[in-house]
């Protein structure tokens, strides 16, 4: 039985993706409040130069059906992608500078491992 978490051309990635490939928007929020500055810049500094490669990979397979490893890539991407902001623009604050607390919002599709809906047919939006 094998132990890999993701893609051989991704084992590097491996000590990130315990923690960080998260399935759910609540959870990768979650992780990203819980983590320091530091924690949060070592993460996306050894995924940053990957996301190119890592979404051509991706962008080969089926997204609906992902065997395990990709599904746990594509979550760590996700991971990134929820972090990046917070380095690029926030000065490496694990929380928005400025804002309402983040518990406050509740993401309508923030406990979906997979939201493949129609993000355009919200009930009672105005068209």
């Amino acid at each position: 039985m094998s132990t890999t978490l993701l893609p051989a051309a991704y084992r590097h990635l491996e000590p990130w993706a315990q923690r960080w490939a998260l399935a759910t928007q609540n959870e990768r929020e979650a992780a990203r409040r819980a983590s320091s500055g530091i924690d949060l810049k070592v993460f996306y500094d050894a995924l940053i130069g990957e996301v190119d490669g890592i979404i051509g990979h991706l962008n080969t397979l089926d997204l609906e059906s992902l065997p395990p490893p990709e599904q746990r890539l594509l979550y760590l991407t996700l991971s990134l992608a929820e972090v990046a902001p917070h380095i690029e623009l926030y000065r490496g604050d694990p929380r928005v500078p400025y804002s309402f607390e983040e518990e406050r919002f509740i993401a309508e599709h923030g406990g979906a491992a997979h939201y493949l809906g129609d993000l355009y047919a919200i009930p009672n939006r105005p068209a």
